[in-house]
């Protein structure tokens, strides 16, 4: 079972490979290897040092993989989903062969790969111990990759099942978003301990050895000075916690199997009463900014990309600030970081629809009502959040003087912004399908290695559109002449304004032209 399974995935990805997937999957997989290969270092420095420090390291890195085996996934989309235990629903196999077929097989891949790199260390610093510390760390090292990897599989699936609703995918957004920012407090955390762990503090090394990610390190230890209760209490352990997370994971397996998902809330209907004046203008462009508007609300993908931009333009200004003091300068500029990120999120309009396109494409003079509605749509959306925090969080931080700098950039990345996600959208768009009952955490495709370089580099284009009001600032600053700084908030205005109108304008010429052509590239989301 596990080996067909294994063959079945290694399969699927030697054909999914191609093009730009091709290159992003070389530069993970170089990544993840040299993290790994570095862990190895050391783990194997460490315990050239002595046993105990490299017991210590070790189980550090074996914390520090598994923590990420938990924000992983969550950060990426639901992790590995290749083989996707909806599609073998109908096999007669119990929940437990299957939940075991389906972790041998995610052993298949580069990340497993990078972290047996990594947790080899513990077995290549044994080799200096002796033989019988090296036959512990083999069979240790199997249980504790067992451990990591049933951990994150047990702890996606419960989130998954609790999060499978409408709200609940909301949440796992926040959730989402909170994770990919965790690497701030991670990062200060590290820069905290890393001197008490090199200095092999007994409190700390105490800590990581009673932890579960600290017992194959410490029957290591236990193996090479004689204590063979601790080797055998260790061992016991892993393999029971495995045997636990397993039976756990068949269970939720059940679950995701059996418990359908919705993307959709309750209708309200008293909510949605005709009767109710719209501010919207009756045109077509009113209409597709209704038709937006309800659809960021409405639907999941489209909701998650939005507050996941929004809470990383918010939070990363914020968490950087608690970093130092001459960090709190980033804090004024959050509502940039807000406008670049929702910008980069949704640059994807097209993919998110579909093969439902064609009615853009066929209908005469709707690809311009269909290219401004969604500019103001996104506009009305990200907007009010942007300008609110360019109005508050400069005087909240103490920092007046960013004032002219905040207003004068913002209104000019906002027209840009507008006119870049549309033209993104139609020059370089990429398909999202839709997979139902998956977990809620995946959002879809992926743009590949070269949509997500071009979707970067227009986060500069931003602040080229804005360069005018920037040249004001400047010169305003270098002056001390507050009127000209002043100036930079019409003229950013302007800037703006005249950016959305060009480069939506480009769009809507793309798609007049080439919209055949779009429409074969997203019709897979269909």
């Amino acid at each position: 079972m596990v080996g067909v399974l294994i063959r079945m995935k290694l399969r699927v990805l030697s054909h999914s490979l191609g093009g730009a997937r091709a290159a992003s999957f070389v530069f993970g997989a170089l990544v993840g290897l040299a993290a790994g290969g570095v862990s190895l270092f050391l783990v194997t420095l460490g315990y050239h040092q002595g046993v105990s420090i490299g017991t210590t390291v070790a189980a550090a890195m074996v914390l520090l993989w598994t923590i990420g085996w938990l924000i992983g996934p969550i950060i990426m989309g639901g992790g590995d989903e290749t083989l996707r235990p909806e599609n073998f629903a109908l096999l007669p196999l119990s929940p437990t062969k299957l939940a075991f077929g389906l972790l041998g097989a995610s052993i298949a891949g580069v990340p497993p790969v990078a972290t047996v790199i990594a947790f080899l260390g513990l077995v290549v610093g044994s080799v200096w111990l002796g033989v019988l510390p090296v036959i512990v760390a083999v069979i240790t090292v199997a249980l504790a990759l067992g451990f990591t990897v049933l951990l994150s599989r047990v702890v996606v699936s419960a989130l998954g099942a609790v999060l499978g609703s409408r709200r609940g995918k909301d949440l796992g957004v926040l959730l989402a978003a909170l994770a990919g920012l965790s690497y701030l407090p991670l990062r200060y955390a590290g820069e905290a301990l890393a001197p008490v762990l090199l200095q092999n503090n007994p409190e700390l090394a105490g800590t990581l050895r009673w932890l579960p990610t600290g017992w194959a390190p410490a029957a290591v230890e236990g193996a090479a000075t004689g204590n063979w209760l601790m080797v055998i209490g260790a061992v016991l352990a892993l393999a029971a916690v495995d045997g636990a997370l397993l039976l756990a994971y068949a269970r939720l397996l059940v679950v995701r199997l059996t418990t359908p998902q919705t993307n959709v809330g309750p209708s309200r209907v008293g909510r949605a009463k005709a009767s109710r004046r719209s501010l919207l203008p009756a045109t077509p462009v009113g209409a597709v900014i209704g038709k937006e508007l309800r659809m960021w609300w409405r639907d999941a993908r489209r909701r998650a990309m939005m507050l996941t931009s929004v809470l990383i333009g918010l939070f990363i200004p914020v968490f950087s600030s608690a970093g130092g003091r001459g960090a709190w300068v980033m804090l004024p500029f959050a509502g940039l970081w807000v406008v670049a990120f929702s910008m980069l999120q949704v640059s994807n309009l097209y993919g998110f629809d579909g093969t439902s396109v064609w009615h853009t494409i066929v209908t005469p003079g709707a690809a311009r009502a269909d290219v401004r509605g969604r500019q103001w749509a996104w506009g009305l959306i990200v907007g009010p959040v942007a300008i609110l925090a360019g109005l508050v969080l400069p005087g909240l931080a103490g920092r007046w003087w960013a004032y002219p700098w905040v207003l004068g950039v913002l209104p000019a990345m906002l027209g840009g912004g507008a006119g870049c996600m549309l033209l993104l959208s139609v020059y370089w768009a990429f398909p999202m399908p839709v997979q139902r009952g998956g977990s809620p955490f995946n959002q879809g495709n992926r743009p590949g290695c070269s949509r997500g370089l071009v979707r970067l580099v227009s986060m500069l284009f931003l602040l080229v559109i804005a360069l005018p009001s920037l040249v004001l600032l400047i010169i305003g600053q270098i002056e001390s002449n507050s009127v000209v700084s002043w100036l930079a908030v019409p003229v950013g205005v302007a800037t703006g304004a005249l950016a959305a109108w060009w480069l939506g304008k480009l769009a809507q010429q793309r798609l007049l032209d080439r919209g055949p052509e779009l429409l074969a590239q997203v019709k897979t989301a269909a």
